[in-house]
């Protein structure tokens, strides 16, 4: 099943007239933010070294 153009505009527009611009940016926002942070993090781990062990012997 593919979608076609007017599906996707008309999907856009019902979706815009339900949430509302403002929801929407409110919603990319937090939505970038949380992309933004979960890619530090995985950045931060590994950039970490490994723990080094001891040799017991």
């Amino acid at each position: 099943m593919r979608f076609g153009a007017w599906e996707i505009v008309l999907v856009i527009v019902l979706v815009l007239i339900v949430f509302g611009g403002a929801k929407l940016s409110g919603l990319g926002k937090s939505l970038g933010r949380g992309i933004r942070e979960f890619k530090e993090e995985v950045g931060a781990d590994q950039k970490e070294p490994a723990p080094k062990t001891e040799d017991p012997s």
